[in-house]
């Protein structure tokens, strides 16, 4: 078995515990691979600057760190958030999946790495959670009032779970097979560029940096991890990862608010 030398970690559900806390556990596991020159690097749904607090607190926070953001669609460097890769949608994605979201009963906003949009005059309770979440400033803006050169990191149909789950089967194929769409969460279904997954940015980001695939750990739990656990050499589920994390795995460790990643790391990464 190789030497793990990158490991990749999902934030809620898997490095956050429902608390939305890093347990001590965890951050000195992080800790002691980053001294010992593994590169560890958050792979998150969140922009980097919803990150920031968590890569501060773990000393993260440096040139020569990485983050994989937007579920793949930035990877950036910590500190000087510098591009190491990008991919985007265009503002004709935004309307496509407004116009649908209106058909579904859906709210929906998009993000840039600097700001959150939402076309609602009715702004869901769960587009200024996530403003707040991510950190991320809102704005209210109509459809018209876009530059037609405007690109987006993603843009997210939200609401409550019953009605998330309903809609999810009627997305139309077509655009299915055109952009990439996950739940991330119960309340959120993210639409991003066909090249994006938490898989194809981890990739690149590891040849990036010189490592072989059998040098990668990646550990997650939800939908949008199902790529990089399947990529990664060592691809981890947390015990309270869906069904299909599980099967994708290598291996599994404990659940969030057991330390679960301080449990891999110890294990797999530093013995």
């Amino acid at each position: 078995m190789s030497k793990i030398k990158l490991v990749a970690i999902d934030m809620d559900g898997t490095l956050l515990d429902d608390h939305q806390q890093i347990t001590p556990e965890n951050i000195a596991a992080i800790q002691k691979a980053d001294a010992a020159g593994v590169q560890i690097v958050l792979a998150s749904g969140r922009p980097l600057a919803g990150l920031k607090q968590y890569l501060t607190q773990l000393q993260l926070w440096e040139e020569d760190h990485y983050t994989i953001t937007f579920n793949g669609a930035l990877v950036q460097e910590n500190a000087t958030d510098k591009t190491i890769l990008e991919h985007t949608v265009p503002l004709e994605t935004f309307k496509t999946f407004a116009k649908l979201a209106q058909t579904l009963h859906l709210h929906i906003h998009a993000e840039d790495k600097d700001r959150m949009y939402t076309p609602n005059r009715d702004i869901s309770k769960y587009t200024v959670i996530e403003s707040a979440l991510v950190d991320l400033p809102l704005h209210y803006r109509t459809l018209d009032e876009f530059s037609p050169d405007t690109h987006f990191s993603k843009v997210m149909m939200i609401d409550e779970p019953d009605l998330i789950t309903a809609a999810e089967p009627k997305i139309p194929a077509t655009l299915k097979e055109d952009y990439y769409i996950v739940k991330s969460t119960p309340y959120f279904l993210e639409v991003m560029n066909r090249q994006v997954s938490k898989g194809k940015a981890l990739d690149e980001l590891a040849a990036f940096l010189g490592f072989k695939q059998s040098e990668v750990m990646a550990i997650g739990d939800q939908g949008n991890d199902l790529s990089m656990v399947q990529y990664a050499g060592m691809g981890v589920a947390m015990a309270n990862a869906i069904d299909a994390v599980k099967a994708s795995a290598t291996i599994q460790t404990a659940s969030n608010n057991d330390s679960g990643v301080a449990q891999a790391i110890n294990q797999y990464v530093l013995s």
